[in-house]
């Protein structure tokens, strides 16, 4: 179980300043007590365990808690200091959840890379064919990368159940919580069913965009951040709702990276998506748009590199030609200001603690904004 640091902070304003910092402290600690017990009992497996914590601890922006530790503050936090060491443990814990869905998504996806270093099921393989073991290095990889996984989420529920949130505000948190838990599954597997399906509905897109990141990583980090507070209903609920707007946005602009994004700043190849199969709403208004317009040989040129293992650097770039052509981007462009703009409108009426609201706004344009 998580172990208290050995001077507490109390005082939530000095986490304000540098949010992401005191969760990287938190996980560290954290990972470091439970890695050394797993250690102790099983030092294989303690081994790959290792893996597990560098993976957390490699690279993110902390977005998850950050948004929660600001919905906390904004609605109650700021008078409840010696709870902030306790909430910022709680709120940590998100990035563990998040880094089940990463390793999972990248073996489901077979993807090879995730910020600039080989994926979790990438690296187990090559560990094993390294060390000349007996069977499949693929299923190794597959088979560490899904237990590496499986453990995160354990500790994730084993973090915030731990961290020493008042057990009244722990038992309210437990309804975004779970409800967290079940939608991010839940959107992995429409995920996975949009590409099997080869659905290249608008209405299939968004329902993959909402359920599988709008909600577990703003939408519900805010719910939570709230209902650790006690904050009233027709907040949390303006919360949600600001949360969805937002998370919806950040997913729309993710898949614009994905496509057009700088692999040096992504971590991830050129085309990543393409190559997956992504049916992504960006692929469905290029789509729709050039099957309405007759242009056979444009549509069927995208269609031809969805799932195309061997695509070259050449259709990438021509697929990214035609998607801007035939206004994909811009579409995107034009959803994502609309949320972002219905989003800050209704930040703005929900009436939070200074500075939480001002914060959130920025949160919000950064993870939104513009970059290709």
């Amino acid at each position: 179980m998580q172990q208290a640091p050995e001077t507490p902070v109390f005082d939530p304003e000095s986490i304000d300043g540098a949010v992401a910092d005191h969760v990287e402290r938190a996980l560290a600690d954290y990972l470091a007590t439970r890695h050394a017990g797993m250690a102790e009992m099983a030092p294989s497996f303690g081994s790959a365990v290792g893996s597990l914590a560098e993976f957390v601890l490699g690279g993110g922006k902390r977005l998850r808690p950050t948004f929660a530790w600001w919905a906390w503050r904004g609605t109650g936090g700021a008078g409840a200091g010696e709870q902030a060491d306790a909430v910022l443990r709680a709120v940590s814990a998100l990035e563990l959840i998040q880094a089940c869905a990463l390793v999972h998504d990248d073996l489901m996806d077979a993807s090879a890379m995730r910020r600039g270093k080989p994926t979790v099921h990438v690296s187990f393989a090559a560990r094993h064919r390294e060390r000349g073991w007996l069977g499949e290095s693929e299923r190794f990889g597959a088979a560490a990368a899904i237990l590496l996984g499986d453990l995160a989420l354990a500790w994730a529920d084993d973090m915030f159940a731990g961290s020493g949130v008042d057990p009244r505000r722990q038992a309210d948190g437990q309804v975004p919580w779970r409800a967290m838990r079940a939608e991010m599954l839940a959107g992995q597997y429409l995920d996975v069913l949009t590409q099997a399906k080869g659905d290249e509905s608008a209405e299939a897109a968004l329902s993959v965009a909402r359920m599988k990141t709008a909600a577990y990583t703003v939408e519900r980090p805010l719910h939570l951040g709230a209902a650790l507070a006690g904050a009233p209903e027709p907040t949390i609920a303006a919360l949600r709702s600001f949360g969805a707007d937002v998370g919806l946005a950040f997913q729309l602009r993710d898949d614009l990276l994905g496509m057009f994004g700088d692999t040096d700043v992504t971590g991830k190849p050129a085309g990543d998506d393409l190559r997956e199969g992504k049916r992504t709403l960006l692929m469905s208004v290029g789509l729709a748009n050039a099957d309405a317009a007759g242009r056979t040989a444009d549509a069927a040129l995208l269609r031809g590199a969805l799932g195309d293992d061997d695509l070259t650097t050449a259709t990438v770039e021509r697929a990214r030609e035609l998607l801007t052509d035939l206004g994909a981007v811009a579409e995107l462009d034009r959803r994502i200001d609309e949320l972002t703009g219905t989003a800050l409108a209704t930040l703005a009426a929900a009436d939070l603690d200074a500075p939480a609201g001002k914060v959130l706004s920025d949160l919000a344009v950064a993870a939104t904004r513009r970059a290709h």
